[in-house]
């Protein structure tokens, strides 16, 4: 089932079939020797080339015809800021363990030179490739079928010059700040990823050159808007009028160049959790440090000139190998605002969420059933963002904070929203006089200011907060609610996927257990003892917690299909996640494959397994979905005769996950909600419009259907099936 404005038939643009699903290939798989053991490095990818190419995946829906044209500017504005996180967190990483002389192998044989050489050819190649996207195919189909244009200064009537000119006289010339560099002014502070002009200045006077840099203001529109007789919209690059009008900036100089450059800072700054005696202090200082990290990569115009790059170079302590060359603009992040213009046959048909059936109440009359009697009747299943996350779970939250019955919400959060209606929720259970307990997350990477503010501001209202645990990062997604029903205390869970974030449960498909199960509740309630207390030993009845013994219950289960398929029968496996690259984990699957069990993977992002491989995975596919939403939930089925074992919960099959992270994942009881699990499973892995196979070697292509073909979209019948179940 199609929107009537997406998934267009707009394929005759490109010469044949192969050309939509061309891609390129940053991995390099290496050939296998005859009876390679299973931890041969040969058997596995590089984990950072595979999540190069994950973004080239996501690159692709920006050329991708069949798309809404603004949802695919959306997508390089994505893969931008996807880049920008890499390079800050990857690369960093990499660059850290080359300044501490470490020589280690990846799985895959490679030491951290090695990676970094590969990485950075990779990554630009990649930064170049986006904006080859934006300059010789969106800019004009923009144009074309939005009346959206970006101009650059000299494209403009001599009118709309001289109103840009006096705007910035009016506006941006007060709020800028040259700094000149020389003997009496250093090099300045350069923030991360803010874009820069570079501006060389002689003096009639004098021989030489001077240098300043100018920081395009970021409380300015990236996009000054003009009024046009062409175009419905028209934009002009801040950075752009800026540069027209530097000269104003330094009078009695010549300006002989200027051009923009931006500059990516380490992210990945790690102390020893061991030794701190305050983790909200240290991370409190390491987001201080971050600011001043080194730089890992410089971006700038190609015309730059050259003593303004040997001086660039020599002052950020950069190599060649550092440094991106942009023809055109730089920053294509900030395409998110024009992506989100109200233009309906541009962008994907509106998604509203439905609130699940046994949910569903008309107007608010007071005799309406309460989330609790609806749980306890039944343990629901909730699919974000096709099934309302603020109908579900945010409504348990909020009722909870206001029943009087309700003694205790605990609940973690690893992200959530600047305007979270969870966490004003907890703030008034806690006003309300009820215990309130919960683990921010303060380790949660690029959110940790956030937490640290909502932390102070829970415990501002009487909240108990615990800022995770030493040496772990707090992963899991539970909440649990106590309530005192006659004389008993009754416990009710949420058990997701994802984060408690109003946002992103509107992108990220996301899957969540609401139930009464007391054998969970006492799980979550010694979960929770072990975050806040002292209880590394803890036991659970059904829950799987990493890292207390999650990595031996996958195993069990692996060896438990092993058995089945050596006895002649049907072993079998499918697991949803958005990341593999554990190398245990992957020597079981290749051995299980080895034993026939027939397994399928849904891998988002990157993987370290090559599937189909001679002798070793024969039995094993993988594919990847990328579509409008995030596929972002964590599903494992293992058939088990027929009688499936299936769990949800936090975890990837990754080794931070595994060791590293506390996680938790919950069986799935109920007959219907393991149906319900089993047809997403199988209709993900017969979709033939979002899906990519991956190959032994690493590629990946495109399934696209044949002429006589249905379309099979997984996220469309998703929502489909979310329609038809909450109105049958």
């Amino acid at each position: 089932m199609l929107n009537e404005n997406e998934d267009q038939d707009h394929s005759s643009a490109y010469k044949n079939k192969e050309d939509l699903q061309a891609l390129p290939c940053a991995v390099e798989a290496q050939e296998v020797p005859n009876k390679a053991p299973l931890d041969h490095p040969s058997l596995f990818l590089n984990r950072e080339l595979g999540w190069l190419d994950f973004n080239w995946r996501v690159l692709h829906q920006a050329m991708d015809r069949r798309m809404p044209l603004l949802e695919r500017l959306r997508f390089i504005a994505i893969t931008t800021s996807n880049l920008d996180e890499f390079v800050q967190k990857r690369v960093g990483g990499l660059k850290r363990q080359q300044a501490a002389g470490v020589f280690d192998l990846s799985p895959d044989g490679r030491t951290p030179d090695v990676q970094i050489e590969l990485v950075q050819k990779e990554a630009s190649k990649m930064l170049q490739k986006i904006s080859k996207v934006w300059n010789l195919l969106l800019k004009q189909e923009l144009e074309n079928e939005a009346s959206i244009a970006i101009s650059s200064y000299d494209d403009l009537t001599s009118d709309q010059r001289e109103t840009l000119n006096e705007y910035f006289d009016d506006h941006i010339y007060p709020t800028l700040t040259p700094l000149a560099v020389d003997p009496g002014h250093p090099f300045p502070f350069i923030s991360n990823l803010s874009l820069s002009l570079a501006v060389k200045l002689k003096r009639p006077d004098r021989d030489g050159f001077n240098f300043a840099r100018v920081k395009i203001p970021t409380n300015q529109p990236r996009w000054l808007p003009i009024e046009s007789d062409t175009h419905a919209f028209h934009y002009v690059p801040t950075e752009e009028i800026i540069r027209q009008n530097i000269h104003k900036l330094f009078p009695g100089m010549t300006v002989k160049s200027s051009c923009v450059f931006r500059i990516t800072r380490n992210a990945d700054l790690r102390r020893n959790e061991e030794e701190a005696e305050d983790l909200l202090a240290m991370i409190s200082e390491e987001l201080r440090e971050r600011r001043f990290a080194e730089v890992v990569r410089l971006e700038i115009e190609k015309n730059v000139d050259p003593k303004v790059l040997k001086l660039l170079k020599t002052e950020l302590n950069l190599t060649d190998k550092d440094i991106v060359y942009i023809d055109g603009l730089l920053e294509l992040s900030d395409f998110f605002d024009i992506s989100d213009k109200n233009l309906p046959n541009l962008r994907f048909k509106k998604w509203n969420p439905v609130v699940p059936k046994a949910l569903y109440h008309e107007g608010e009359a007071e005799d309406r059933k309460n989330i609790f009697d609806i749980i306890k009747s039944e343990d629901l299943l909730v699919h974000h963002p096709y099934e309302s996350f603020s109908g579900s779970v945010r409504r348990l939250i909020e009722e909870a904070a206001d029943d009087p019955d309700v003694l205790a919400i605990k609940q973690t959060l690893y992200r959530t929203s600047d305007d979270s209606p969870i966490v004003k929720a907890l703030i008034r259970a806690a006003e309300k006089g009820k215990q309130v307990a919960v683990l921010v997350e303060v380790k949660a990477r690029f959110d940790e200011a956030s937490n640290i503010e909502w932390g102070k501001k829970l415990e501002n209202a009487g909240v108990h907060v615990a800022y995770g645990l030493v040496g772990l990062k707090t992963h899991a997604k539970v909440a649990l609610i106590v309530r005192r029903e006659g004389d008993e205390h009754v416990t009710y869970c949420h058990i997701g996927t994802g984060n408690y974030h109003i946002h992103t449960a509107e992108i990220y498909t996301d899957l969540g257990l609401l139930t009464n199960d007391p054998d969970l509740g006492y799980d979550v309630t010694n979960l929770f003892h072990f975050l806040t207390g002292y209880a590394p030993d803890q036991q659970y009845r059904k829950l799987l917690v990493a890292p207390n013994k999650l990595r031996e219950s996958f195993y069990e289960l692996i060896e438990n299909e092993m058995k089945i398929a050596k006895n002649g029968g049907n072993g079998r496996i499918i697991a949803k996640m958005n990341a593999l690259d554990d190398v245990d984990l992957i020597q079981k699957l290749y051995a299980a494959s080895r034993k026939g069990v027939k397994i399928d993977l849904i891998v988002r992002g990157h993987s370290r397994l090559r599937p189909q491989l001679e002798g070793y995975s024969e039995n094993i596919r993988i594919i990847s979905i990328i579509g409008r939403f995030l596929e972002h939930d964590r599903i494992y089925y293992f058939g088990n005769a027929s009688n499936a074992n299936i769990f949800i919960g936090s975890g990837d099959w990754r080794s931070r996950n595994l060791n590293k992270r506390v996680e938790a994942l919950v069986p799935i009881m109920q007959e219907t909600l393991k149906k319900r699990i089993s047809r997403i499973l199988n209709e993900a892995l017969s979709d033939n419009r979002l899906a990519w196979d991956m190959h032994a070697d690493g590629t990946y292509t495109l399934r696209y259907p044949d002429k006589e073909e249905t379309t099979n979209n997984f996220q469309q019948e998703m929502m489909a099936d979310s329609r038809n179940r909450a109105f049958s």
